[in-house]
Formats: C-alpha cells, structure tokens, sequence
C-alpha cells in the first residue's frame, strides 16, 4: 500500500519519496508539511469562538482535495493501464492546509489499486473513518473512486453547513445511519444555503453510486464554475493569510523557538572551538551556515571538560521539546559554574596515510506492478519495488534481478559511477508455466482453449 502511494506526486498529494527496509524496520520517508490537519483547524476555531467556516476557504480547500484525488484516481501504470487507486479514507484528519495556503491529502496508508479492491471486504474488515464512509463501503461492498467523492461531499456539507452529516452515539448506529437515513439537503440544515452549491452537495452524496459525480474532475468543474459565476474571493494568498492569522500565536512562538535554536546553535559552535583549542576558517560563519559576528557569548564561555558537551545535548534535546525548555536551557547553560579547565591533549601525528574511502552508489528500482522481489549480486533483499537500494559498490559491475510469481524475471548488469541514484523502470511481463497432464487412458487428445495440440503428449 506505501508503494502504490510511492508512484504519487501531484502538488494536492502529500510526496512519498522513499519507501524501504533498514536496520530491521521497513522506512517510509516523506514530505514534510508545515501546516494543520482539517479536524485541527475546526477546533481551532471553536477555541476562537468563530462559529462559521469562511465559504471561499472551505471551497478552497475542497477543489484542491478534488484536484489531488482526481489525479490518483486517473494515475496510470507503466503500460499506461489505469491502477484505479482508491484512497478510502478521504475524511477531515486526512487533509493538511499548510501555513501558505496550499492543500495536501495525505495518508494514502489504506489506498488500494485496482487489483486489491475487494480484499478487505472479503476479509470481513472495514478501513476508513466511519462517520466518513459511502453507503457502500459502510456495507462491506467492492468501492471504486466514488466512494473517495462521497466522503468529498461529506466534507463539503459539513464546512458549509457547519453542522456534522453522520453522527450517532456509536460506530453501528454511525452506519445505519449511513446506510439506512434519508439524508437532509445543505439547503434544509441551513436557510439561505445557495442554491447551485446545494445542487453540488446533493450531487456527491447521492446514495446510489450511479447518480454521483463520475469522478473527481466532474465535481472540481462544478466547484470552479461555481466560483467564477458567483464570483466568490477563492485565494491560495487569502487562505494563507486567514491560517497565520488562525494560528498567529503558535506561529510566532515556533518563530521564537527557532530564534533559540540559532542562538545555541552558534554558542555550541562557539563552545567547540574553545574545547578544541582551534580557530575556525572563517569567523564570520557558524556551524549553522548563519552569519555571525563575534559577541559576548563567545567571550563568557571558558574553557570546559567533556561534560560541557553533554550539558549542550540536553540543551538541545530541551529545544526540540519545545520554546519554553529550550530558553531555560540556554539560560542554565550561561549560567553554570565551570568546571576546571582540562589541558589540551599532544597530537596525534599519523604514521601512514590513510586508505582513501570506499566509494558508494544508489539504484532506484521500479516495476509495473509493484512489489517485486529484488536481487543485488545473487543475495535476497528485503526491499520490494519500488524502492531505493544505497551503498553499492561504485566502479564495478552489478546484477540486479527483480522476480515476481506468475512473471518473468528481469535481469540488470549495471555498473554505478556517481552518487546520485540510477533509476531503473521495468514493465514486467506475465510468465509461462509448465503443466503435465496425466491421464488413464493413452492416447487422449489434450486441448488448450478448445484448441487440439496434437503435437504435444500426453503421459
């Protein structure tokens, strides 16, 4: 499931770069987004005593949800055959609107392609946020993407109207209520509800899956002509400036944070070159890349032992649990009485020269369909495409062979000659198999495909 999230890159999907197995444990690495889930925003507000969802925000928010899901669910495979991903769990958690404005659906953790779709049901499970799935996901039924358009719509009547859809005192009665209610209009909950965007909400959520948009695109076309024809203010800049303003406060206490870090950052650098006895190449630049002046800080520190370097990890470990502890440990740290000055230990003079260092390359490999075991020089790994192999040998001829059941093995002779990764596509193709047919009566005709092979024989 990550590595189908892994074929993902659209500016409205958060980017998965790297999925993989290392030190024991499989990795995914990803994107960072400086921003806060939906769920987190609407709470926000509450905490602000603001009672409405401003309309252009929440619009703006569910054309870029529109956009990203309608393009994982039109992504195509290396042979250009639709994957047909489903995300499943499309619900308010799974949504970032970053500090700039931007929007990104995230945790595509249960999404599944096309071949899988039905496996979950089969199994008697349901995935998803319950007050958030459709009719037929809440039935354990096969879903395709529309299921992903009923959540949009569930999210859309629920900024717009601001009162929740689907709501009942546990997880069962949430899904009878899903499956079973005849569901209120945007334009019931709320009088004065427009008329077209009524038209819209009603469309995503109808019941049965037929009588709902076709796809993502369809309602994200509806959406904007909405927007230009009522001329509502849809801005990535006005969305920017109502999250700072939102989020104002914290804002500016990770900005202060962040002011800390810096200050540390050039006294333990400061620190460093006391305990070593060394001056630095250029005065003017810390070990942060900042540019710095020589100050104060630098002059009050004496010449410390080794548990002065301790003292600063516990600085630093106290910055990243937040603003707060950070100051105090900067505080603490100018504060302290040193410790007797220690002499400076005699160089060490190497008495031959060093081997030069091992030289190292990367592979990324991918293959349609995902999955498939790979082999580096005959040895097993425990990574599947797509996934990105590190540390091998540069300079010298490797051999990649990536196998599947049921297809046939592909083999790669590659030789590595820089650092950045080689990224190999493979499509690969349905293998043969052997059968022996066994049979009492000699002499019996064998077809394939209603077809005689009168030149094959049979035992």
């Amino acid at each position: 499931e990550a590595r189908i999230a892994a074929t993902l890159s659209h500016p409205n999907v958060v980017q998965i770069f790297d999925v993989g197995f290392a030190e024991g444990a499989y990795y995914i690495a990803m994107e960072h987004i400086h921003g806060e889930d939906l769920r987190s925003i609407v709470h926000q507000m509450k905490k602000l005593r603001m009672t409405e969802f401003p309309l252009e925000h929440a619009l703006a928010i569910v054309l870029g949800m529109c956009a990203g899901l309608a393009y994982a669910h039109e992504k195509r495979g290396l042979d250009d055959e639709p994957l047909r991903i489903v995300h499943r769990d499309v619900s308010p958690q799974n949504v970032i609107v970053t500090y700039g404005g931007d929007i990104k659906v995230v945790d595509f953790g249960i999404a599944k392609s096309g071949d899988g779709m039905g496996e979950d049901t089969r199994s008697g499970r349901l995935k998803g946020k319950v007050p958030y799935m459709s009719p037929e996901q809440a039935r354990g039924e096969e879903i395709d993407w529309r299921s992903d358009i009923f959540a949009l719509g569930i999210i859309l009547f629920e900024l717009t109207t601001g009162k929740r859809l689907f709501k009942g005192r546990n997880e069962l009665e949430t899904l009878r209520l899903i499956c079973d209610r005849v569901y209120p209009t945007p334009s019931q909950v709320k009088p004065g509800y427009p008329s077209r965007l009524d038209a819209i909400v009603t469309k995503a959520l109808a019941k049965d899956r037929s009588q709902r948009y076709q796809s993502a695109r369809q309602m994200q076309a509806d959406l904007e002509a909405y927007v230009r024809q009522e001329r509502v203010a849809v801005s990535t800049l006005g969305l920017r400036d109502w999250m700072q303003k939102l989020y104002g406060e914290k804002l500016t206490e990770q900005q202060d944070a962040l002011h800390d870090l810096k200050q540390l950052a050039d006294v333990i650098a400061a620190q460093s070159i006391v305990e070593g006895g060394e001056e630095p190449n250029d005065s003017s630049t810390s070990a942060t890349g900042y540019s710095m002046a020589p100050g104060p800080a630098a002059a009050q520190l004496p010449a410390r032992a080794s548990t002065g370097t301790n003292r600063i990890a516990a600085v630093i470990a106290a910055v990243l649990l937040g603003g707060t502890a950070a100051f105090g440990g900067y505080f603490l740290l100018r504060t302290s009485t040193p410790p007797p000055p220690v002499a400076a230990a005699e160089p060490v003079v190497p008495t031959s020269e060093q081997p030069p260092p091992v030289q190292h390359g990367a592979v990324r490999l991918v293959t349609n369909p995902p999955g498939a075991s790979i082999w580096i020089d005959g040895a097993l790994r425990p990574e599947k495409t797509p996934s990105t192999i590190e540390n091998l040998p540069r300079d010298t001829s490797i051999t990649i062979r990536l196998t599947m059941e049921g297809y046939a093995p592909v083999r790669e002779d590659v030789t590595l000659t820089q650092e950045q990764p080689v990224q190999i596509e493979r499509q690969l193709v349905a293998g043969t198999v052997k059968v022996v047919v066994r049979t009492n009566a000699p002499g019996a005709k064998l077809f394939i495909d209603d077809k005689p092979c009168d030149d094959l024989e049979v035992e």
